[in-house]
């Protein structure tokens, strides 16, 4: 009895973990995408600019 009470618990315990990373890496991942067009964007920016005469 207690023993299958035990595994309830780890068992949502595991899932609530598994949801919560992968909610965390997907909404992780899309931001690594925006800062990888940021940064291409400054690249190409930069290069458009050139270089100012001080």
């Amino acid at each position: 009895m207690i023993r299958d009470f035990l595994f309830l618990i780890l068992f949502f315990v595991l899932f609530v973990g598994w949801i919560v990373a992968w909610a965390a890496f997907h909404i992780a991942g899309g931001l690594i995408h925006l800062l990888l067009v940021f940064a291409v964007i400054a690249l190409i920016l930069h290069f458009v600019r050139g270089r100012r005469a001080a």
